[in-house]
């Protein structure tokens, strides 16, 4: 994300059946605080796959962090999984895998960072319509 963040809201969600839904209250409710309506959408859309990502796959306690800066919207999502997140093909049946495909479609660009002491996060940014102020 160019620039330093105009403002960052974060949140710490156990491993837990609830806590998708968890990520996307927050995102959602900071996104209407900022009244980037726009935006709420696809961003919950974006933290519920990834908040899922996490619970799956890592199975660890999260991090979700939002933040902006003069022109772009950050979603992070960080667990305690060393495993990074890989983009795949889901067949017709497949009854999992198109979460990051998802993201893709919906977010300006998404990507992976590897962590100190085996955890990663990934990342989706979305970008902000005109010039704002805060």
């Amino acid at each position: 994300m160019a620039g330093s963040a105009t403002w960052s809201h974060q949140a710490t969600f156990e491993a837990s059946p609830t806590s998708a839904f968890q990520a996307r209250t927050f995102v959602s409710q900071h996104l209407i605080d900022h009244r980037l309506l726009y935006l709420v959408d696809p961003v919950r859309l974006v933290a519920s796959e990834l908040a899922t990502n996490s619970l799956v796959h890592a199975q660890t306690a999260f991090r979700v962090t939002l933040a902006a800066s003069d022109q772009t919207v950050l979603l992070t999502v960080r667990d305690d999984s060393p495993a990074l997140a890989l983009r795949r093909v889901a067949q017709a049946m497949d009854l999992t895998g198109r979460g990051l495909e998802i993201v893709a479609s919906v977010s300006h660009g998404w990507g992976t960072n590897e962590l100190e002491a085996g955890s990663k996060e990934v990342w989706a940014s979305f970008a902000l319509r005109g010039p704002r102020e805060f």
